[in-house]
């Protein structure tokens, strides 16, 4: 990851995740490992986004509420300090649904259903008949997210462009209507590291399908999971020669063993047979568990004192209250709506 920049002015980064389940190892990878490097150069901001969690969960509210906790808890056990990082809650920021409620008014219906992103998911979890109106609307949601922290570099994966490229639109579109640079335009950090597949290695990572590894994991669901995972199905005696392209396990050794060049030994090994699945299958569930331990041990912590979660949600929530509203203001202003 490149976080070096090219001032030496700290950037406003906004990041979040939707809260409806405990994280993964696809978060710590993609996201997670990110955000405690960027924490102790920049000023970032946490959102738990649990307003757009229930774009695709309002049947099942409690799916997103029960879980606000669990995504704090593995914040925190990961490395993030609430003391360098805000971590706040987005229904907390009333400031937020305002202002997509302004945006809203600048962005047409035939926009949102061309965005990529949007399109993509739509088809994913089967909206293709009837699509809820804030699902529609979560480009614009984001929108007020990012503007609402006036935010200059937002994370993420290949997949959020799109949104990306919709928030300068309205960024634009405001600052045009205000005649001057009123809102930033934000740019996006991509990760260096490559998207992690599910354990399956045939579907995307779920929290639904159970094809993936939560921080919080236990000794015996990483033993099963490992266990379970997809390697070469050609590979079917061990002296034959296995192929390692696709094959999740060296996937995985590759994300998270400390030792390369033990796994680019095991890869040589694997290609050239004599190696069997079970033994590589070993190395990575010994190493997942080291890994995962001391995160699940913290976690559960954590998760012991809700009281001191809610309270760090809380302060970081007021922080970022102050720092929306006062966006809120001057978007509010432009539209000439500042009457009192």
């Amino acid at each position: 990851m490149n976080t070096k920049q090219p001032t030496d002015k700290p950037e406003i980064i906004l990041t979040g995740d939707r809260a409806t389940g405990p994280l993964h190892l696809g978060h710590y990878v993609g996201s997670l490992e990110q955000r405690v490097a960027l924490q102790e150069i920049h000023e970032q901001t946490i959102l738990v986004a649990d307003m757009q969690g229930l774009t695709d969960n309002a049947h099942n509210p409690k799916k997103v509420s029960s879980n606000i906790l669990n995504v704090v808890a593995d914040y925190l056990a990961v490395g993030i300090n609430p003391l360098k990082t805000t971590i706040c809650l987005q229904s907390q920021l009333p400031a937020l649904a305002e202002l997509t409620m302004y945006y809203s008014n600048l962005v047409t219906i035939s926009r949102l259903e061309r965005n990529p992103t949007v399109k993509n998911e739509v088809q994913n979890k089967g909206f293709e008949r009837s699509i809820p109106a804030g699902f529609l609307t979560y480009p614009i949601s984001q929108a007020a997210d990012i503007t609402g922290f006036n935010a200059t570099l937002v994370p993420v994966g290949d997949d959020q462009l799109p949104m990306l490229e919709q928030t300068n639109e309205i960024v634009r579109k405001i600052n045009s209507l205000a005649g001057r640079a009123v809102l930033n335009e934000c740019r996006p950090l991509l990760s260096n590291s490559p998207r992690l597949p599910s354990t399956d290695g045939k579907n995307k990572m779920s929290k639904s399908m159970g094809n993936t590894i939560n921080l919080g994991a236990s000794e015996k669901e990483i033993t099963a999971a490992v266990k379970s995972m997809y390697t070469d199905p050609n590979h079917l005696r061990v002296k034959d020669p296995g192929n390692i392209e696709g094959n999740v396990v060296f996937t995985y050794l590759d994300a998270f063993h400390q030792d390369k060049a033990y796994v680019s030994q095991l890869k040589e090994h694997y290609q050239r047979g004599g190696l069997g699945d079970g033994t590589t299958k070993k190395v990575l569930e010994e190493c997942l568990q080291d890994m995962l331990r001391p995160i699940r041990e913290r976690r559960a912590e954590y998760l012991s004192d809700k009281a001191q979660l809610i309270d760090i949600l809380a302060k970081g929530s007021q922080i970022s209250r102050e720092k929306t509203e006062k966006i809120l203001f001057d978007v509010k202003e432009i539209f000439g709506l500042n009457i009192f």
